[in-house]
């Protein structure tokens, strides 16, 4: 945590208020990164919140357009989500 606060700057207003935060961008891609996903599951936060239905309910999709032959290559599939 010390290593942390060290690369932390704070901005003040002319009353000597502390107003902003300035975080070294390699930081703060960290930090994101690190409220974004779940430790355990390595899941998106987003991920994890997805309502169970929705889950089901997507597969169920996908196992339906696989059903009648609507798939994509893998080469596909990764350039989406590279994207």
């Amino acid at each position: 945590m010390a290593q942390i606060e060290s690369q932390i700057r704070y901005v003040t207003n002319t009353e000597g208020e502390t107003t902003d935060v300035l975080v070294p961008i390699e930081l703060w891609q960290q930090l994101i990164s690190s409220i974004n996903s779940d430790n355990v599951s390595g899941l998106a936060w987003i991920d994890e919140q997805e309502p169970k239905a929705q889950i089901l309910a997507d597969l169920q999709e996908s196992v339906r357009q696989a059903a009648v032959g609507q798939t994509f290559p893998v080469s596909e599939l990764w350039d989406y989500i590279e994207a």
